[in-house]
């Protein structure tokens, strides 16, 4: 089989692709051939040597999330059979084999089937990005431990940068739990995907006075905020609600207005899906895998996530591209369905 390999860390131009044999399976695990494998900023991140510790040297295969069809199981493995089609999560944190080549061996645990009409695009696109939106979600002490349809009724959530991939994700697993969404983005360009999404209402900030807006759309201040940028916490704390909750899912340096937040009896709250709980994971993973199967998941420009694609041998530049922060879910295409 062809694998993604890179022998150490370094720019996108380390990965090479190179012939492996076919791993075995062993008890409780499912080989899965990749159709798709997606590249979040965590796994070029990794690639280059500046991603989350998890204690394995290269070389390794790159690439945690992606979608394909199972292609054998273990002993002991229930609910899965050939041929299944199914999304992944995780492949590659604290392993050296990743979702960048043809054939990879998880975990039970790690391989969720989806229904057979959801396309492989859907699939590999959550992972990562959906899973972090639904702990994001999930934070307050009163709220939900998993989603569903109505478990966010009554409450409203502000998704800041609406057109990235856990902004896309966000928007869409709230509303689909019933919460009034609004969403903050810096073009129209972006403003349209985030719509497409599903937001209720969409902010541009380089353009309007977003305290003033989200006041004006949610007078008693919003439930949750949903943070990819650091730099926005005095932002935040001017709209978020009384005992309100901040899912911060992005690393970078903060300065907290204390006292603000004292004021409000809000919960600042930093997410990292890789090191979340099992149950956390568990509850994340059942709601997105039913949130795709009931078709509240889409993928694509109409939804507000384009799909950018890369041949496999254009791994480097499906890295690169993610590096260069294009819009929207980049995947490349492993083998035919």
């Amino acid at each position: 089989m062809r694998a993604a390999v890179f022998e150490e860390a370094g720019p996108a131009a380390v990965l090479q692709i190179v012939e492996r044999d076919t791993p075995p399976v062993g008890a409780g695990e499912v080989r899965v051939r990749i159709v798709l494998s997606a590249v979040n900023p965590t796994d070029t991140g990794t690639r280059a040597g500046r991603g989350v510790p998890d204690g394995v040297a290269p070389p390794r295969v790159p690439n945690q999330d992606g979608a394909g069809l199972v292609d054998a199981v273990g002993d002991g493995v229930h609910g899965l059979e050939p041929g299944d089609r199914v999304w992944v999560w995780d492949a590659a944190y604290a392993r050296a084999n990743g979702t960048a080549q043809e054939l990879v061996v998880l975990p039970r645990r790690q391989v969720v089937r989806m229904n057979d009409g959801v396309p492989f695009e859907v699939g590999a696109a959550l992972g990562i990005p959906a899973l972090t939106a639904h702990r994001c979600l999930t934070l307050a002490s009163d709220g939900p431990a998993r989603l569903g349809p109505g478990a966010l009724d009554g409450r409203t959530v502000l998704v800041a940068g609406g057109a990235g991939a856990v902004g896309n994700a966000a928007i869409q697993l709230a509303k689909w739990a019933g919460a009034t969404v609004l969403t903050t983005v810096s073009s129209k360009e972006k403003g349209d995907l985030a719509a497409a999404a599903g937001a209720d209402a969409v902010i541009n900030y380089r353009e309007e006075d977003v305290v003033a807006r989200v006041k004006e759309l949610a007078p008693g201040g919003v439930q949750v905020v949903v943070e990819v940028n650091t730099e926005n916490l005095r932002t935040d704390l001017s709209v978020i609600a009384p005992g309100g909750n901040i899912g911060i899912y992005v690393a970078g340096e903060v300065t907290i207005p204390s006292f603000k937040a004292m004021l409000k009896n809000v919960s600042l709250d930093f997410v990292l899906t890789y090191t979340t709980t099992t149950e956390e994971k568990d509850n994340a993973v059942a709601a997105v895998a039913e949130a795709v199967d009931a078709g509240a998941f889409r993928v694509g420009e109409e939804a507000g996530l384009p799909i950018v694609r890369f041949p496999f041998e254009q791994v480097s530049a499906a890295h690169e591209a993610v590096e260069q922060h294009v819009v929207g879910k980049v995947v490349i295409d492993v083998t035919q369905p």
